[in-house]
């Protein structure tokens, strides 16, 4: 983790402590602060949670558009491939048809 992040995640514990310890020695009924306390689980769980699923979302989505990138690419080269082995092909069949040209030229001079 670099600097920033450890003193950002020193800054967020240390805040929830302060919250936690200003809680408990607020001048209330014990059942009023353990509801205070309970509620704010309950608030911390729900953006926990929500972070967790816009994240998830984000990780899905770009993964998502990676995965059509990456196929597009490989169509690419599949179809950049298939029209070299063409060439490749024709190149070849002239060829073919110039050697059996000249066997034929030479099949007749014996």
């Amino acid at each position: 983790m670099t600097n920033n992040g450890s003193t950002g995640l020193g800054v967020l514990i240390g805040a929830a402590a302060g919250a936690v310890l200003g809680i408990l020695f607020a001048p209330e009924k014990g059942s009023v602060t353990r509801q205070r306390i309970a509620d704010q689980a309950d608030l911390q769980r729900e953006k926990l949670t929500s972070t967790a699923a816009d994240l998830r979302d984000k990780i899905a989505h770009t993964v998502s558009a990676e995965a059509n990138t990456l196929e597009g690419k490989v169509e690419s080269i599949v179809s950049d491939a298939s029209y070299k082995a063409e060439d490749v092909i024709s190149t070849l069949e002239a060829k073919l048809k110039d050697l059996k040209a000249k066997n034929k030229k030479y099949q007749k001079a014996s």
